[in-house]
């Protein structure tokens, strides 16, 4: 969105986020929550730089005590944050059209140890081990954007089973540890229950994910079409009659594979039939297995996916999502607060990545036309 653009959506007036606001945080039962899920969305929509909840109180309000009543609002006030994704969902599917559902993966870098979920792990963009928070995002995405409509946060089993930790955080009795994996699916699953439409592709990165074949084999029996991004060392076998040699990986039978297709003049498409060992379920992938490629070039991503009878020009337009989803974290970071919660609550990270989400679809929103002013 350029900047003439996005200063257009903001403004728009004040009657439009009050109707907006209306719209996804009607569910709250108090006006007083009402009003101020509505300061923290114009915060965050008008406030430049660090979005904590001191600035996005003062750039809204001169009132002294509104600080105060932002952080009760996001942190202590037990406000459900489902209803509001699910009728952010629902807006946006009544405005666009959706071409896929693409996970995104979020690391949250922290200084203290009191942020719930926060612990240590090794993050790939820093090269190195880093203290964080570490989550999933669900991103609807459409033609040349991705909004995000759900997130889940990961729990780590020192966060899960210590009582004393649920307590201080205030987890609630059915957030407990679960593999990434898991993660994935519960995404999956609250998105496909509050939709009515066709259900569109899965992308998403699983490159890093050690459970990747069984997330795999559980998609394509949930009858998800899907498109991701595998790890290297995979292992798989070739879908055809020939045998494969036992430790072949999704490297080795891109490398090996005869079937090209051209998709630029330097850049070759490598594509082959294969099947997943430990997928789960015999036949998930159907008769004539998944189907992966890759580029032909050294740090290429490998693709896997149950499409295989899709043309490539459309499976490579997918895999666009995928970068797509990772643009619109980086403009969250930078302008919307993704990584500006200060406070420590599992409620709270949940209510501020909720506005966080609505104020970013908001300024996507289709803005009414410019009347044409007519010459004399």
């Amino acid at each position: 969105m350029t900047a003439h653009t996005r200063t257009r959506a903001l403004a728009a007036g004040d009657t439009a986020l009050d109707e907006y606001t209306e719209r996804l945080f009607g569910h709250l039962p108090r006006a007083d929550q009402r009003r101020w899920a509505r300061v923290y969305l114009q915060g965050l929509l008008t406030t430049p730089g660090k979005k904590s909840v001191r600035r996005l109180a003062a750039s809204v309000t001169e009132s002294p005590t509104a600080s105060q009543s932002l952080q009760q609002f996001i942190n202590a006030s037990p406000w459900e944050w489902d209803p509001a994704r699910t009728e952010l969902q629902r807006w946006v599917e009544e405005r666009h059209a959706v071409r896929a559902w693409t996970i995104g993966q979020v690391c949250f870098p922290k200084r203290g140890e009191h942020s719930v979920g926060v612990h240590r792990r090794f993050d790939p963009a820093a090269g190195r081990m880093v203290n964080c928070q570490f989550g999933f995002g669900l991103f609807l995405s459409l033609d040349g954007m991705s909004l995000p409509v759900d997130w889940r946060l990961v729990l780590p089993e020192s966060w899960s089973a210590d009582p004393a930790l649920r307590r201080r955080a205030r987890i609630s009795a059915d957030a407990v540890h679960q593999s990434p994996e898991s993660l994935v699916l519960d995404l999956l699953d609250a998105t496909a229950a509050r939709t009515t439409a066709v259900r569109p592709p899965v992308v998403a990165d699983l490159s890093r994910l050690t459970g990747a074949a069984a997330l795999i084999g559980t998609l394509a029996r949930r009858g998800h079409d899907f498109l991701v991004s595998v790890p290297p060392a995979l292992p798989v076998c070739a879908a055809g009659p020939e045998p494969t040699r036992h430790g072949t990986t999704a490297a080795d039978l891109t490398r090996r594979t005869t079937t090209t297709h051209p998709h630029s003049p330097r850049i070759p498409i490598h594509s082959t039939l294969v099947r997943v060992p430990g997928d789960g379920g015999k036949g998930t992938g159907g008769l004539r297995g998944y189907r992966l490629f890759g580029e032909g070039r050294p740090d290429g991503r490998l693709w896997l996916t149950n499409m295989s009878r899709h043309r490539m020009d459309d499976l490579l337009h997918l895999t666009r999502q995928s970068t797509r989803a990772g643009a619109t974290l980086a403009t969250l970071a930078e302008d919307f607060g993704l990584l500006d919660f200060e406070g420590r609550s599992f409620p709270g990270w949940h209510h501020h990545m909720t506005l966080m989400s609505t104020a970013y679809a908001y300024t996507h929103r289709p803005l009414p036309a410019i009347p044409h002013q007519r010459r004399h």
